[in-house]
């Protein structure tokens, strides 16, 4: 009888056990189910991380590239003079110097060795005049890519829920600059979900700070800045002649859930005629493109009668290019949910 009651007593706390951890699990589950949840995938995540990049465009006068910044302290010397670099406000003696007459020759000369930081942090030491040159020439064959968000700020500390599906594990963790959020956001897992810790303050490029209180309004304050900021618009791309130009493929596709893979070996082809081919295993489709501007918002518009190109058919919001991405997105108009498609060029 003894034994039959530590046996009850045991089975009833292993049950009690399970039910509790299985409802952990469920709270978790739905907790990090909402549409405030992203991954390291996620359109909004990969914005993020671009906004907390390092900052490389600061010394641009010196170096001549956004690709890195030369990292402090370093001496240049500019129409004979040595000017000592010790923070960012010392670039405006270089600033002031080329300003001095119009006709100097204006040479910036870096002292070498130098240590240059790239837009991930890391660093990398040039012995040389020829250790610049080369490593100028490989930036510049990744020119097209998405550069740094700039005219964005975050301001910390920001609190950041995750949760591990593999683990089931719910935690917190609090970020206290750009330097950890990209670091963090690198690293991330992908069976990792995040949330952010609403409300969060952004500083635009006026000095004035917003307050942020979801995921969607966020992207709508980057996608602000891509069209405004100066320093992340370029006007000399032409969408059309980017987008005619040479063979597509779907790199990203979220309609209710992420269905890239749907898409995997196609490619498209957009006329100037406003065709498009669609090829896949030697067997191709042919639909309609279309581009206009909606109140003030360029909109672009795929047609195909066939499945799964039809699913294409979307009032997209032109939200980014290059001349090797394409980037469109679909607000609903309740909100809720957000469409992506991804085009990358093939090379």
């Amino acid at each position: 009888m003894m034994f039959f009651r530590k046996f009850s007593g045991f089975l009833l706390a292993t049950v009690l056990s399970v039910v509790f951890f299985s409802c952990q699990s469920e709270i978790a589950d739905e907790q990090y189910s909402t549409k405030e949840t992203i991954t390291k995938t996620t359109p909004l995540t990969t914005y993020v991380e671009r906004i907390v990049m390092q900052k490389t465009a600061q010394d641009n006068i010196i170096d001549q590239t956004d690709c890195f910044m030369v990292k402090f302290p370093y001496t240049v010397t500019v129409n004979a003079v040595d000017i000592t670099i010790n923070s960012a406000a010392d670039i405006a003696l270089v600033e002031n110097n080329i300003a001095l007459s119009s006709i100097d020759t204006d040479v910036v000369s870096i002292h070498f060795p130098i240590t240059v930081i790239f837009n991930d942090y890391k660093e990398e030491t040039l012995d040389s005049l020829s250790d610049y040159t080369d490593l100028l020439h490989d930036c510049a064959e990744k020119s097209d890519y998405l550069p740094q968000i700039n005219c964005l700020n975050f301001n910390y500390p920001i609190l950041i829920n995750r949760y591990d599906s593999n683990n089931q594990i719910a935690s917190s963790l609090t970020i206290q600059d750009n330097q950890a959020l990209y670091y963090f956001i690198d690293n991330l897992q992908d069976n990792q979900f995040i949330a952010v810790g609403y409300p969060i303050t952004v500083t635009s490029s006026n000095g004035y700070p917003i307050t942020v209180t979801n995921n969607s309004q966020l992207e709508d304050l980057i996608k602000e800045a891509l069209d405004n900021c100066s320093e992340n618009t370029n006007t000399t791309l032409d969408f059309v002649q980017v987008l005619s130009n040479g063979a597509w493929k779907i790199s990203y596709f979220y309609h209710d859930e992420e269905q890239t893979t749907v898409y995997s070996g196609y490619q498209f082809s957009f006329k100037s005629d406003y065709t498009v081919v669609a090829s896949k295993s030697g067997i191709s489709k042919t639909g309609t493109w279309s581009i206009k501007t909606n109140n003030g918002e360029r909109e672009f518009k795929i047609d195909f009668d066939a499945d799964p190109l039809k699913e294409l058919e979307e009032n997209w919001e032109v939200f980014e290019f290059s001349t090797s991405e394409l980037r469109f997105r679909d607000p609903s108009d309740n909100s809720l949910e957000t469409d992506y498609l991804y085009f990358t060029k093939i090379n």
